[in-house]
């Protein structure tokens, strides 16, 4: 089979897709499938800081909730505007990346654990901001969030609408869902193979021989905070027009957890193997929600809390998978080879700048 039928046969079974998922499920499946598209969005942006550049950011929620809030309080009557969405979303995708800016910069020379912790400390941050800037002026909404957020709308056609009557509109979104998501593969294939996106891979390898070979390593982490940010900042917004409500219990550190085994499942610095762990990670666990009453059909009664159950056998699954595959499910080439090393190779791989000639 040419790689132009390969090609063809793939763009037919996504056009067609939400249809036999319908046939198949029904259509809250259909549902589902929007959202794995948009966490697949999200998995691409942070594969930009974790996967490329190789800096651990646990707090990459918080730029979701950044675009989620930046559409919600320009597209609602919270604050009686009403702007496009295509002009919202672009806005709300480079503000995240100013915070993505903003994270990093005070960040540069931390490593390893400590950034960890203190990506995780700022999108604490920003959902405790966003829960508690109510009063006075109730500026997020609290607690209770925004509702009654302006869906996204093509021209006059409301994407919220059924189209002639008889096409829900959960197809409307993901159409328009994959396009971006489409889009965003793209970028961040082409971003992979620039002279940044070598650039973030030196830094990644070794970052002090990277410097050393002339590269500005300080702009060089910020543009990849500020670029996954922004993927962030994009998906938010869609989040909420799609949603029609946020509040900061969507953007809880599970979140962030959740995006980042996505990342990490499918194969870190690998597009392919990223959209793969986002779509695994988005269907399976809803898919494990039969499970409960399947056992009860089987069993008899149960005790144990279903949703307990759910993610007992989902935690159990990713173990097993990271035992098994430890670069992912389709890792890229270079972090295949750097796992699989043995002996001599193995030490060369591992090696710093500062272990060279020991």
């Amino acid at each position: 089979m040419t790689k132009v039928l390969k090609w063809a046969l793939l763009a037919s079974i996504l056009a067609i897709l939400p249809f036999l998922t319908d046939f198949a499920f029904g259509k809250t499946w259909v549902r589902i499938l929007d959202f794995a598209l948009l966490y697949a969005m999200l998995a691409l942006g942070l594969n930009i800081v974790v996967g490329f550049a190789g800096l651990l950011d646990l707090g990459y929620v918080a730029f979701f909730a950044v675009g989620a809030y930046f559409y919600a309080l320009l597209a609602s009557p919270h604050f009686g505007l009403h702007l496009p969405f295509w002009l919202l979303l672009p806005a709300g995708a480079f503000v995240a990346g100013l915070f993505g800016v903003l994270l990093g910069a005070p960040t540069l020379r931390l490593r390893g654990d400590y950034l960890a912790i203190v990506t995780l400390g700022f999108g604490e941050i920003i959902r405790i901001f966003l829960n508690n800037l109510n009063a006075p002026y109730n500026i997020t909404g609290g607690p209770q969030g925004i509702n009654l957020i302006d869906p996204i709308k093509l021209g006059s056609f409301a994407l919220n609408h059924p189209v002639g009557g008889s096409i829900p509109s959960v197809y409307n979104y993901y159409y328009l869902f994959l396009i971006l998501a489409l889009l965003a593969a793209f970028v961040s294939k082409r971003l992979q193979y620039s002279r940044i996106g070598r650039a973030w891979v030196a830094i990644r390898e070794d970052e002090i021989a990277a410097e050393a070979m002339g590269i500005n390593t300080r702009n060089t982490k910020l543009l990849a905070f500020a670029m996954g940010a922004s993927f962030g900042g994009l998906s938010g917004g869609l989040f909420a027009g799609f949603e029609g409500f946020v509040s900061p219990e969507s953007f809880t550190l599970m979140e962030s957890i959740m995006i980042l085994c996505m990342v990490v499942l499918g194969g870190m610095g690998h597009v392919r193997g990223v959209i793969l762990g986002a779509i695994l990670l988005s269907i399976v666990p809803e898919a494990l929600r039969y499970v409960g009453p399947l056992q009860e059909s089987l069993f008899g009664k149960v005790y144990a809390d279903p949703s307990s159950l759910r993610m007992l056998i989902f935690g159990l699954a990713l173990i097993l998978v990271m035992l098994l595959r430890p670069a992912g499910l389709w890792p890229s080439p270079t972090r295949k080879r750097e796992l699989s090393a043995q002996g001599e190779t193995a030490k060369h791989e591992n090696d710093g700048v500062y272990d060279a000639g020991r």
